[in-house]
């Protein structure tokens, strides 16, 4: 009989095999082989044996690459049959991994060594226990190191197996890990005192609430990162973890946190929702939309399950179940997205146990986006009223004059007047409110808009010395930059570029002339078309059309110049989202 052969795949950190083809994860036997699907109680393990003073020889194996059979043959037979003890932790049951488990107890069990198959929860499974051939002691007590996570339970879990090969004493029992608390960098648990000393007096406290799992199991890096930020930005971290967000336990400390320490923003790093988005829902309340959070804005910051080379060379930016979990269903408890600030990837190759280790790896300027704009919010909560800068944007597609600040069933400039009314009335700084919608649609066309042809002749608007735009434009990656001058040359080729501009911007080198009215401190502009010389059907929507120089200067004005506080959206949707880039991010 001929011999048939299989492409075998390398184990790659952080990806999910699907079980399509085999994999060679290349172990030799050792004292423990140590099975999971959990990245971070791989980590941890990882982390505990370089800690544990004459460990057992160590194999840490992920479970995700010992789908396909051909790969369970294969360890089995290289590695896992002439090891001293075989440890699986499975989520699921023993259905998720049926062909797995089955052929690892029947050649363990003939080869004499013993198997233990754990839940992967802390959920006792009787038919995992019958699959195991150790004592229901030995058995109880290697899953309560696993279900109490953290560092002592991951070194006493490898000490639990060693002294069950030796036939020695047993180390101390599983030490309960708190299903909520404080953590602080380099300190592990602690509290809100120990928290203080690390703060600057009067700061805005922002708490990071993240899963419990992450303090079990070598996952801290992403918050260990943003809690530095948040600090380099002035502000007061406050790391808390939690079982889950639903949990009574987790709302209850967070009630008593909050209590103790009142947040000014709120920066959530769990997935899904509490609510169901169903109207009349009877569920547990949402402990980040209690009284206890002192009314802050809940971000959404997203630990990324994909690896980071997965993000930057995919178009959708995140994975479907990050989508799902990160961002869809946080929704309904009203959090705002802020981006994926961390991804799963290979952390190191661990020699010792022949495994490459994956865990959550933070993007650094992504971290420091996410402080920024918590500080942003921050600022933005303490200032009063009258000292916020508001930008109402109209739509304008097509882009004539005609379809300034068209709305389907909306009449945009009369709900642009009442917003600026009701801005007033609630302090705002705004002055000279049009008297209707026909005056302030007169005085905006009494100044630029996207009409190419009469632009030149207009006289209102605002002006962005080329100076300013160059300081701003200059500081974008090269590589958007090169796309941008290859379809639309350098900034002064620009249709909306003035060669001479007047006071108080006046500049020998120009600038640009933008669709923009003052009333105080909000103003009333129109967003600009996506591109000029084009079909405007064919391009409103293009995924590849990068912007031109006036609309960039446009949002540079609005930030850097205006220093606007909020930009709202007024009518039809805009053209922002349909800029090159991911689609989530």
């Amino acid at each position: 009989p001929g011999s048939h052969l299989m492409h075998l795949l390398a184990a790659i950190p952080g990806a999910i095999d699907d079980g399509t083809e085999p994999v060679d994860l290349g172990q030799s036997p050792a004292d423990v082989v140590f099975i999971s699907a959990a990245d971070t109680e791989l980590a941890a393990l990882s982390q505990a044996r370089r800690e544990t003073k004459d460990p057992p020889t160590l194999r840490l194996a992920n479970l995700a690459h010992l789908r396909h059979p051909m790969s369970v043959d294969l360890h089995i037979e290289a590695c896992a049959s002439k090891s001293r003890i075989v440890i699986a932790r499975t989520l699921g049951g023993a259905g998720y991994w049926k062909y797995g488990l089955t052929q690892y107890a029947a050649h363990l069990h003939e080869a004499g060594v013993p198997f233990v198959a754990l839940p992967g929860d802390d959920k006792p499974d009787a038919e995992l226990f019958e699959l195991s051939t150790v004592s229901a002691q030995d058995y109880q007590s290697l899953w309560a190191y696993m279900v109490e996570g953290g560092p002592a339970n991951s070194v006493n879990f490898l000490a639990y197996a060693n002294a069950m090969l030796a036939g020695a004493d047993r180390p101390t029992p599983a030490q309960p890990l708190l299903r909520a608390g404080l953590y602080w960098p380099g300190s592990d648990i602690t509290d809100v005192a120990a928290i203080r000393e690390n703060w600057v007096p009067d700061a805005p406290i922002v708490p990071i609430i993240f899963y419990r799992a992450l303090v079990q199991g070598a996952g801290l890096n992403p918050i260990n990162r943003l809690t530095r930020a948040l600090i380099r930005k002035g502000l007061n971290p406050l790391p808390i973890f939690v079982a889950s967000l639903k949990d009574p336990v987790s709302q209850a400390t967070l009630d008593h946190l909050f209590d103790a320490a009142p947040p000014a923003v709120i920066l959530n790093c769990t997935s899904f929702a509490v609510g169901s988005g169903g109207s009349g829902e009877t569920g547990p309340s949402n402990p980040l939309a209690s009284d206890h959070a002192n009314k802050a804005v809940v971000f959404q910051v997203v630990l990324a399950s994909s690896t980071q080379d997965a993000w930057e060379n995919g178009l959708t930016g995140l994975s479907a179940r990050d989508i799902a979990m990160n961002v869809a269903l946080p929704e309904i408890d009203g959090r705002i997205l802020t981006r994926a600030v961390s991804f799963k990837g290979e952390a190191y190759f661990d020699d010792a146990t022949q495994c490459p280790i994956a865990t959550y790896q933070a993007n650094g300027n992504r971290i420091d986006f996410v402080a920024d704009l918590a500080a942003n919010w921050a600022r933005l909560r303490a200032a009063p009223a009258c000292d916020r800068n508001v930008a109402l944007v109209l739509a304008n597609y097509p882009n004539k004059d005609g379809r300034l600040a068209n709305g389907v069933g909306l009449d945009t400039p009369a709900a642009t007047v009442h917003v600026l009314n009701l801005l007033r009335d609630n302090g705002y700084a705004v002055v000279d409110i049009p008297d209707d919608s026909d005056a302030l649609m007169s005085t905006i066309m009494a100044g630029p808009t996207n009409a190419i042809n009469e632009r030149h002749r207009k006289t209102g608007g605002v002006t962005l010395d080329l100076a300013t735009y160059r300081t701003h434009y200059d500081a974008l990656p090269w590589d958007v930059r090169q796309r941008i001058e290859a379809r639309w040359g350098q900034p002064p080729s620009d249709p909306f570029f003035l060669t001479k501009i007047s006071a108080p911007q006046a500049d020998a080198a120009g600038g640009f002339h933008l669709s923009v009215v003052h009333f105080g401190n909000v103003v009333v502009a129109v967003q600009p078309a996506r591109g000029y010389n084009i079909d405007p059907n064919e391009t409103y929507h293009s995924p590849d059309l990068v912007p031109p120089h006036n609309y960039i200067a446009f949002y540079i004005w609005l930030r850097h110049v205006f220093g606007a506080h909020a930009i709202t959206h007024m009518g039809k949707h805009g053209n922002l989202e349909w800029l090159p880039g991911k689609a989530v991010a």
